[in-house]
């Protein structure tokens, strides 16, 4: 398997770079400003970059990349919503750019930092295209591209003129592997050196710690799951039956038997990396007792059924989901498991609104700002809200983004968070860990929260 964010995190830079550290610090740009109360940002770029094929980085690279990233081209992918914000780009000099904004985005420098805002070279795409480009990138990162072979590989060499400094290592080489058996096996045989997210399973942990030549590298991730809720009709329509539901089930066992202790139980759907995430607010007690006299004030009669939708190729949660049901069980609620392909349930069931009562969400929280969660969970009319729709909720979300001070913004998040758990609009269950596989000949690793590990100071031993 490749991982795709890790790859494009070598290839490319961005203005910004977020590391390991999850601090932003300056990439392409050297210095940024906010202007006009949060609607423009100048951004002072690097003078003395290449692209990988010569091709210069100036102002014009950047207003090319984001004229594309806005335009035809970025609405073929997924990336663009990120970055909607952007009413323009517009040069100033050769190395000076305004980014000017239809509304203030107090999370646009940590996504200029995300791999849908890579810079790219406008004279390489105008003299080949973008089909050409999207299978023979050329950024101005510390590798660059010298093959690409679909459902292969995609090898690297070090690009020696990079601004950031030569790579130690001499080339690099991203396997597609669709086994995480076979991953493994090549990872123990020597054959590869790390293994990145998602590709371990918990059950395999044991076997990569118990060979001597490699470990599982483990970090926190701003990954969560959640079993959302129906809204709107059913039992589910009742908060105190959402609540109920909630109480009823022991997240902590489930972390620590199904996980492994990989991950982290959580009060609301972030992980404690995000901005917005609040020490003092505590998850729902473990009260089966208290569950059953919820469901009986909600008139729910024992027996009552539930329908639970699940991504049918997720092996982990089809367990988890199989021992939610089991709780459920214990205080009178029959849950069925509905598995359905993954891009069925994201791309047509959930939108529409026509999941069960419960629904699986995954959410990688890759801005690690709660933003970018809460508001395309909780906003009416978001792909990712089918159900419900809020309007002091709607107020709250709203408000937050147009709040350029810090900490008054963190504590209105803090107060969304305390607000849906309040609603129990879904039951937040835990964040998972990032697991690495790295070979004993790996030096210098450092295991990125968010996958996206950048192999410039990363060397093997001979």
């Amino acid at each position: 398997m490749v991982n795709w964010a890790s790859v494009a995190t070598n290839i490319f830079d961005g203005l910004t770079y977020r590391g390991p550290d999850l601090e932003l610090v300056p990439g392409l740009a050297t210095a940024w400003e906010e202007l006009d109360n949060g609607t423009r940002l100048r951004f002072t770029l690097r003078e003395g970059v290449v692209f990988h094929n010569g091709e210069p980085f100036n102002a014009e690279s950047v207003k090319f990349t984001f004229d594309r990233l806005l335009g035809e081209e970025g609405a073929r992918g997924p990336q663009r919503s990120n970055y909607t914000a952007i009413e323009r780009v517009d040069i100033v000099d050769d190395y000076t750019v305004d980014f000017y904004l239809n509304e203030p985005d107090p999370v646009l420098l940590t996504k200029l930092a995300g791999y849908g805002a890579m810079i790219v070279p406008p004279g390489y795409i105008e003299e080949h295209g973008d089909d050409y480009f999207n299978t023979h990138p050329v950024g101005t990162g510390p590798f660059k591209v010298v093959d690409y072979t679909p459902r292969s590989d995609v090898q690297l060499e070090a690009f020696t003129d990079h601004w950031g400094g030569t790579p130690k290592l001499n080339s690099v080489t991203y396997r597609f592997i669709s086994e995480p058996s076979t991953a493994v096996a090549e990872l123990q045989a020597g054959r590869i050196d790390i293994v990145l997210p998602p590709t371990i399973p918990i059950g395999m942990i044991g076997a990569i710690n118990d060979h001597p030549n490699t470990k599982v590298v483990s970090v926190a991730s701003p990954t969560v799951e959640a079993l959302r809720f129906d809204t709107q009709s059913g039992i589910t329509a009742d908060e105190r039956v959402r609540q109920a539901i909630i109480m009823a089930v022991d997240r902590q066992a489930i972390v620590d038997s199904i996980l492994a202790g990989e991950g982290n139980v959580i009060a609301s759907f972030q992980g404690s990396q995000s901005f917005g995430f609040d020490s003092e607010l505590e998850p729902y007690p473990y009260d089966p007792q208290r569950a059953q006299e919820l469901l009986r004030e909600a008139g729910v009669e024992p027996g009552a059924t539930l329908q639970i939708d699940v991504r049918g190729n997720d092996s982990t949660f089809a367990e988890v989901a199989q021992v939610v049901a089991a709780y459920l069980q214990s205080v009178g609620l029959n849950a069925s498991i509905q598995p359905y392909e993954t891009n069925v349930l994201l791309n047509d069931i959930i939108p529409a609104g026509r999941t069960g009562a419960m629904f699986q969400q995954k959410w990688g929280g890759w801005t690690f700002d709660y933003d970018n969660t809460a508001y395309l969970m909780y906003h009416t009319g978001e792909r990712w809200n089918p159900y419900d729709s809020d309007e002091q909720l709607d107020e709250m979300l709203n408000a937050q983004r147009g709040i350029l001070d810090r900490d008054a913004r963190e504590t209105l998040l803090q107060d969304i968070a305390r607000y849906t758990q309040e609603r129990a609009l879904e039951m937040p269950l835990y964040s998972l860990n990032a697991l690495y596989g790295v070979g004993e000949r790996v030096e210098n690793f450092e295991p990125a929260p968010d996958n996206r590990i950048r192999l410039t100071n990363v060397d093997v031993s001979e």
